[in-house]
């Protein structure tokens, strides 16, 4: 096929015009910049603690424990978890490819006794765990933006709704939105960190772990706490540091 100059420049443009309305108003870098948005270990303790629901208690501690996403915990089928080894198998969200966990012993049992009590709803949900009480309507498993509004309410009872920022907005009909710092991805942060921390920082360990596709991803999720921060700030500028440097400018 034939193209003119002139046909080709006009290409260009709409190609130029398109891309540049797509990409607007996004940033290269997170907005929240090095802000930490997982959970520290007390907030945690303090979010589950006010959740009285032993089906919601089980789902956010799947995603606080062992990194699951929030599509990926709504979805967890007992048919997934060996009770012998306490291994679970699921398909990663995003990667679509199958990986293994080992489920830590108190989450394991905390899962035993929920699936005891609950084992006629969780038959009748075709062995989901985290069934609809009306398994007749719209699916079998809990919906995730449900499960987001209910998290929302149980980081507002327990005193921890913080919000940061607002959202830009590219469209002038659309009213920017509060971003708040805690969200359920924030229980899978925590999760990624802790397990970061316990194995020395062993990046290729926790991305396996995390289920990431790439360690460089991983790397996004680690944060060094306020306190380990300020502590090493203040190893690395002791007053007695001070001191000897104005000793050597006199």
């Amino acid at each position: 096929m034939r193209v003119s100059w002139h046909q080709l420049r006009e290409l260009q443009s709409i190609l130029h015009t398109a891309q540049t309305k797509r990409f607007k108003g996004k940033r290269k870098t997170p907005k929240y910049g090095s802000l930490n948005k997982g959970f520290t270990d007390a907030e945690l303790e303090r979010f589950l603690s006010v959740i009285t629901n032993d089906k919601f208690r089980l789902l956010f501690s799947y995603q606080a424990y062992l990194g699951l996403r929030v599509g990926e915990a709504i979805r967890l089928s007992l048919t997934q978890i060996n009770l012998k080894t306490r291994e679970l198998t699921l398909k990663t969200e995003k990667a679509k490819v199958i990986d293994t966990l080992l489920v830590p012993l108190p989450l394991f049992n905390q899962t035993v006794e929920y699936i005891k009590k609950h084992l006629e709803e969780i038959e009748r949900a075709k062995g989901y765990l985290f069934f609809k009480e009306d398994t007749g309507k719209d699916g079998l498993f809990l919906d995730s933006n449900y499960v987001r509004n209910k998290f929302r309410k149980y980081v507002v009872k327990a005193g921890l709704d913080e919000v940061y920022d607002t959202s830009d907005e590219s469209d002038d009909d659309r009213t920017p939105r509060r971003l708040h710092r805690l969200t359920t991805h924030s229980l899978r942060h925590h999760a990624i960190c802790a397990f970061s921390k316990q194995t020395n920082g062993n990046v290729v360990l926790t991305s396996r772990f995390a289920r990431h596709s790439e360690p460089t991803i991983t790397m996004t999720y680690i944060h060094t706490s306020k306190d380990e921060l300020y502590k090493e700030i203040d190893s690395a500028f002791s007053l007695d540091e001070v001191v000897k440097l104005k000793e050597r400018l006199r």
